[in-house]
Formats: structure tokens, sequence, C-alpha cells
């Protein structure tokens, strides 16, 4: 079984294996499809105009927004519960096919009180890696959980601050922007602190396998 960790030092990783550290909603799992059929269930819903969720939440009828405290209080209520998010398309094939040749750590800006629930989200796809719980930026987790592996090691987010926190950090990792769902890719530009902007996980692939 899984496990996660709060400090990224005592996750246990190989020096002499490859690492690929990947944040997971939007990467992994599509965290605001999820969100949004919660939401409808509410009679509310995600108004796509802008990447992020504060603001954007309104009710179905007249498309009035919800105040930052009351959608701040519908994500913890959903985050405490994380079993059914679907994963992003592509990554169960990508990474079964990278398993092999690359240790995959979790790094997600999750408590640990929701911890448990997103590794049986993790394991009702059929996978077992280790989840980091973090909060704010990823850049110092990032490095810490290089420094325990062998190289090259690759960060995946969909956030171009995370990115620009890991380049500060931990320069040497190779930096991949991902966004997953399809309605929120053109909400944001490609992150100028990658080294790519992934389309697709056949893309993250096929960069990954040409560092390896």
């Amino acid at each position: 079984m899984s496990r996660y960790y709060t400090d990224p030092l005592a996750v246990p990783l190989s020096a002499e294996r490859p690492l690929l550290i990947l944040d997971a909603d939007e990467v992994l799992l599509k965290f605001v499809e999820g969100f949004d059929r919660f939401l409808r269930a509410r009679d509310l819903f995600i108004d796509l105009t802008s990447y992020r969720l504060h603001g954007n939440v309104k009710r179905l009828d007249d498309h009035s927004p919800l105040i930052d405290v009351e959608v701040t209080a519908l994500l913890d209520e959903f985050r405490a519960d994380l079993d059914s998010l679907v994963m992003v398309e592509g990554a169960r094939e990508t990474l079964n096919a990278l398993q092999p040749f690359v240790q995959i750590v979790v790094l997600s800006n999750v408590v640990p009180a929701q911890a448990d629930a997103r590794l049986r989200n993790f394991e009702s796809h059929g996978f077992n890696f280790p989840l980091v719980t973090n909060s704010g930026s990823k850049g110092a987790a990032v490095k810490a959980l290089a420094c325990k592996a062998g190289s090259p090691a690759f960060f995946v987010d969909d956030i171009p601050q995370h990115l620009a926190s890991a380049a500060k950090h931990a320069p040497e990792v190779f930096r991949i922007h991902m966004i997953g769902d399809e309605r929120l890719k053109p909400l944001l530009p490609p992150a100028e602190d990658a080294h790519l902007r992934a389309e697709t996980w056949a893309d993250a692939e096929a960069f990954i396998r040409g560092k390896l």
C-alpha cells in the first residue's frame, strides 16, 4: 500500500535511479472536472473564465458568484473525499511505460488529513505512488526529493509559480508544464520556467525518454 509523507526527505528513494515528481491535480487527476460535478449536485458550477476557482464558482440559476469564504468551504468539503477523480488522458499508459526506468513521487498541496483519500484515488487507478503533502511553493520539496535520487530528475506541474519555484531551488531538475483538462489549457500561457509545455502525456514521455 502506498504511503504519504509530510517530509520529502523521508521518502525512500534510490540514489541510483532517475526521478519523476508529479503534481496531482490537472497532471494526474482531473480535479476541476470532479469539483464541477460536486458543485452541480449543489446547483452550482465553475465558470471557466480564468485559471482560478475563487470568483468563478457561481449559482446555476442566476450565475451570481459565491464569495471566497463560501468557495473555500466547498473546496474543503470536496477535498475531504478525493476518491473519485478520473485520470488525465494518457497518464496511465505513460506512467506504466516509464515506471521501469524512473522512480515516481507525487507532490501535492493537500493537508495530511486529505492524504488517505488521495492515496485511495491513486490505488483505484492501479498506482502505488508515495505522496508528499505540501503547502505553498514546491521548489524546496522538489530540491529535497531530487537530492535523494539519481539523475536526471523531472518535475511536472500545471501551475507556473510552482515551476518557477523549482527553477529557483532546483535548477538541475527538468521542468514540464502540463494542464490535463482541455478546457483549462487556453487559460494559461506556457510557463516561462518550464523546459517543455506538454500538450499531452505522449509529449511528456517523449521529452523524458530523450533525457534518460
